[in-house]
């Protein structure tokens, strides 16, 4: 397949190639196939070299795509409420995983300083270089941000991750005739990459419902590597009083893998245009993967949290009340409250990102705010 996508700079697409020579070379040194997880795992965090840990524009205009923070400061301004509401000011730390340009963070921030409740840290969990020298410059005047290379042993307060489920790696298994297997990446006599299938560890299919009755040729993914985090996620809070707020586009399971989604949810962000295929400039481009929410939500529960809620983007939104700090402009006031209220309609209309974006909420000695429960989905997991 060609794909007709825009023309790469000469610097980044030697990058590319340099990555392409370090891929080759393990899948030659791991016996000529690695599992498609490792080569994502390469593709977006070899260090220099892959996405998220190279020098190229990730967020915004001028990179890939945009994420909620992006497109409505009133997205970080209805988290610090909640913040407000679920923790006492001398009580209130917060954590965020991937902050990409710091936006989430900045604008949380703004909105607690407005109302004199500023945490008394903020930590952000950042591998990428590129980024976490962006969010530096971007949070210079909140002396509470400090920047953490892994989780602590334990930590108390809210968690926050945006979009960041889905930049884990995925492992894609595929059902054939003698029953599943697992696809992974190998080379071609022309050394181009190219998928190749070899028996499959059957627990990697323990998370699909009713996989036995799914169709020969169904191809999806499945992810022990975000499972893992979970896990991770749940030891760091577990006997604290915190909360884990999860953002991201995803289906519960059976919503996941069904007969009419044959194909998985892989996908590729590239300038703002998508695509199916992974293998087109590595290092260029995000490679993802929609969220299966059931194995997060099992992964946390099993590891000790409690689940405070699952919902949609829009649902989480409005009940946690973004319309009320919308009208702090008022409707009279057309030329400023209009694109407020046009940036908000992209966060909870279902055409845009209010249904495809869910919301998953654990915690540990919280009480979740009722009026929260009102869009609960949670019996969907």
């Amino acid at each position: 397949m060609q794909l007709q996508l825009p023309e790469p700079s000469a610097d980044a697409r030697a990058a590319s190639h340099s990555l392409q020579h370090l891929i080759a070379d393990e899948i030659r040194r791991c016996g000529g196939w690695i599992s498609f997880a490792r080569y994502m795992e390469l593709a977006l965090y070899a260090p220099g070299l892959g996405y998220y840990s190279g020098g190229a524009a990730k967020l915004g205009k001028e990179g890939d795509f945009t994420t909620a923070p992006e497109i409505s400061p009133l997205f970080g301004a209805t988290l610090a409420q909640l913040a407000t509401e679920l923790f006492q000011p001398d009580a209130l730390a917060i954590m965020e995983f991937g902050a990409g340009t710091g936006k989430l963070a900045f604008d949380i921030l703004s909105e607690l300083r407005a109302a004199g409740k500023l945490p008394k840290e903020y930590c952000i969990v950042e591998i990428s270089g590129q980024l976490r020298a962006r969010q530096q410059e971007v949070l210079s005047e909140f002396a509470q941000v400090r920047w953490l290379d892994s989780l602590p042993a334990t930590f108390s307060g809210l968690v926050l991750g945006n979009e960041v489920l889905d930049a884990m790696p995925v492992q894609l298994v595929v059902k054939a005739e003698q029953g599943w297997l697992e696809r992974g990446v190998s080379l071609t006599a022309q050394e181009q990459f190219c998928f190749a299938d070899q028996a499959c560890d059957q627990a990697l299919v323990a998370q699909i419902p009713d996989a036995d009755t799914l169709p020969v040729g169904y191809l999806s993914e499945v992810h022990p590597i975000a499972s893992g985090f979970m896990q991770a996620l749940a030891s760091m809070l577990q006997g604290q009083r915190a909360a884990a707020l999860l953002f991201d586009y995803g289906f519960p399971a059976r919503e996941y893998y069904f007969a009419g989604r044959a194909q998985g949810t892989l996908m590729c962000h590239y300038r703002h245009h998508a695509h199916p295929d992974p293998f087109y400039l590595p290092g260029l481009q995000d490679v993802t993967a929609h969220v299966d929410f059931t194995a997060m939500a099992l992964a946390g529960i099993n590891a000790g949290l409690d689940l405070l809620g699952y919902t949609s983007q829009a649902g989480f939104l409005l009940t946690a009340g973004i319309g009320d700090l919308l009208l702090r402009t008022s409707p009279e006031q057309a030329s400023a409250y209009l694109p407020q209220a046009n940036a908000v309609q992209k966060l909870i209309s279902p055409a845009e990102m209010g249904e495809l974006f869910k919301v998953l909420a654990l915690g540990c000695n919280i009480e979740w705010p009722q009026r929260l429960v009102a869009h609960d989905r949670s019996h969907r997991l």
